[in-house]
């Protein structure tokens, strides 16, 4: 048997302690520093990590479905290939960023995402860029309402159409699937939403350019530039970095409606400077000023009385504008377009685009103003010479009511003729208090000349005297003490209103209206009343229905005597002044009224001197019979 084998074992047994190792655990060998030193290698190895962050990754492997991603974490995490899809190319070995969902899920597997991280990043990117007021680039993704949809680190922001450019900008989809840069102006945490603006960039690069031109920029300077915007009261013209305005009086020498009617948008223009506040940078621009004005070229023949041609350009409240030609006009006042005293709305009868014809009266050429008139291409009808015959006292015409007045109405007989007729001229009847209650504005009315004054155009007219005065008639026929049926209008505190036979009213104090049974007549009522007064001059009736029944107290008063009209008319002419056509009115009726009347005594008085000399001789005829047997016998007794 071989002894060697056994003393080499022996011999190494001697060289390891193996009593030593099984009295011992694992690692128990090693002494504290060097323990540490392998903790310290061990723990370089590991890696930690924390939920909801961004890290930076290494591809591991590659396949068809799954990228697998090393974080330096204890286990590999796997990410599907369709996340990658923006980043062609990748292979084992690239770094890319990856967000943490979880550490370990249900099944202890490491969850990443690399959507996830590129919208993290993406956030960050730009509020950096808001922050910092970075210029980004992003890409027009479409077109939405008010704007475009910008793509910014992936995130879908909105910009809207006057952030676009300085000018407006009429059509976005010239942008769509374009880059463009943009500055985040607004970022809104609570729903994610960014704002851009491209303006902002173009501004700042106009800011220098709109101060040099503002440095050099004087009055009557000439100016080319491309108009930008239009409204209704002019446009807005871009001079380079700096907008002025060119107001719709300022385009052309000549009316014009709408700044579109000869200019558009994008159009270059030349331009002269006319004002400028450097506050407020506000330039007022001019066109029409580059040219000669229009006044300058007015033939030098036309003078007042000149008859001219023209068209309406515009019509107001207070009159209408005729063009001559393009840049002068001149003002056909209201009162200028009809001889009526009536004023009309010129809208009524004058239209833009008429061709009129008018005659100068007045021209400054100076002040470039200058006034017209229509009715003067025809006669005054005042002038006309039949106006005294036509228009002569007592003749009858029709006319329409145009106004109605507190003391009268005026009517219109021919355009040109007005006259007016007082309100106690309406009626002989009716106690008329305003016109109102008896015509209309617009009706046709009958009317009688009663005063004719030419120099003063007025004519003093009335409607009652188409028929003869009844209270002629009516003073035979409500004699004091007649009875009549009457109808109580209406009562107040002085007494009651009566309704008369022949639509006269009549007056019956409370005392006049008891009745038998010692209760008062009532509204409605109709019964009979007494006269106890009539005044023809006055147009007055005062009845009593209390006198049907009882007999008239001695202290009753008697009635009023009519005045003499001629005595009237000379009280009336003593106490007031007659400064109305309607006072004058009364007065001339009046004056007829007593010659009708003197005229009618004279007729009866002779009437009765002719009826006296036919009755003469029959008369002394009888005489001569009677006295004959008075003779005789008087011989007789004197015989006895």
């Amino acid at each position: 048997m071989k002894e060697a084998p056994a003393a080499k074992v022996a011999e190494g047994d001697d060289a390891f302690d193996w009593e030593e190792f099984e009295k011992k655990g694992f690692g128990e060998g090693y002494s504290r520093k060097k323990r540490e030193e392998l903790a310290s290698i061990y723990e370089d190895t590991l890696t930690t990590v924390e939920e909801k962050k961004v890290v930076s990754a290494t591809i591991v492997s590659i396949n068809d479905r799954d990228l697998v991603l090393n974080i330096g974490f204890k286990s590999d995490g796997l990410v599907g290939a369709s996340e990658f899809r923006d980043t062609p190319g990748l292979k084992v070995g690239d770094q890319v960023e990856v967000y943490i969902e979880e550490q370990e899920n249900a099944l202890g597997q490491l969850v990443l995402s690399r959507r996830k991280a590129k919208i993290v990043k993406a956030w960050e990117l730009i509020q950096d860029g808001y922050e910092n007021d970075k210029v980004i680039e992003g890409m027009v993704k479409r077109r939405t309402k008010g704007g475009l949809i910008v793509d910014v680190f992936g995130i879908e922001s909105f910009l809207p159409g006057s952030q676009i450019d300085v000018k407006p900008i009429r059509d976005f989809d010239v942008f769509v699937g374009k880059k463009m840069e943009v500055k985040v102006v607004k970022i809104n945490y609570t729903n994610d939403n960014v704002v851009v603006s491209h303006k902002i960039l173009i501004e700042k690069d106009l800011e220098k350019q709109k101060a040099k031109i503002l440095e050099n920029l004087e009055k009557g300077q000439v100016l080319e530039g491309v108009i930008k915007n239009m409204t209704n009261f002019g446009v807005f013209i871009d001079l380079g970095g700096v907008d002025g305005l060119l107001h719709i009086t300022d385009i052309s020498w000549g009316r014009i409606n709408d700044p579109a009617e000869v200019l558009s948008l994008d159009e270059k223009v030349n331009v002269v400077v006319l004002d400028f506040d450097d506050d407020k940078k506000r330039i007022s621009l001019g066109m029409k000023q580059l040219t000669e004005h229009p006044w300058d070229k007015l033939d030098a023949g036309i003078e007042i009385g000149s008859k001219v041609s023209g068209s309406i350009v515009n019509v107001a409240d207070y009159g209408a504008f005729l063009e001559l030609f393009p840049g002068v006009e001149g003002l056909i006042h209201v009162s200028e377009m009809s001889w009526s005293q009536h004023l009309r709305n010129p809208q009524d009868f004058i239209n833009i685009g008429d061709k009129l014809d008018a005659v100068v009266l007045t021209l400054d050429r100076e002040e470039r103003k200058m006034s017209l008139g229509i009715k003067q291409l025809t006669e005054d009808p005042w002038t006309k010479s039949d106006v005294l015959t036509k228009y002569g006292v007592g003749t009858n015409h029709k006319g329409i009511v145009r106004n109605l007045t507190n003391f009268g109405l005026f009517i219109e007989l021919e355009e040109g003729i007005d006259g007016l007729v007082h309100v106690s001229d309406l009626s002989w009847t009716k106690k008329i208090k305003h016109p109102s209650e008896f015509v209309k504005v617009g009706e046709e009315l009958e009317v009688q000349v009663l005063e004719l004054d030419i120099e003063n155009r007025r004519l003093a007219l009335g409607h009652k005297q188409l028929e003869e005065n009844p209270w002629d008639t009516f003073q035979s026929v409500f004699q004091q003490g007649s009875t009549h049926k009457c109808t109580v209008i209406s009562k107040n505190d002085k007494g009651a209103t009566l309704e008369l036979p022949y639509g006269l009213e009549g007056l019956a104090t409370h005392k006049h209206l008891k009745k038998e049974d010692g209760s008062e007549v009532e509204v409605g009522e109709t019964i009979d009343f007494v006269v106890v007064e009539f005044s023809k001059d006055d147009k007055r009736i005062v009845l009593s229905h209390t006198n049907t029944h009882t007999k008239p107290a001695p202290s009753e008063k008697p009635a009023k005597a009519s005045k003499p009209a001629k005595a009237k008319a000379a009280n009336k002419s003593n106490n007031e002044d007659v400064s109305t056509l309607g006072d004058l009115d009364a007065l001339s009726a009046l004056k007829a009224e007593m010659e009708d009347n003197t005229k009618k005594a004279n007729a009866a008085k002779k009437a009765a001197e002719v009826k006296k000399e036919k009755a003469a001789p029959k008369a002394k005829k009888e005489a001569s019979a009677e006295e004959a047997p008075a003779t005789d016998e008087a011989s007789s007794e004197e015989e006895k």
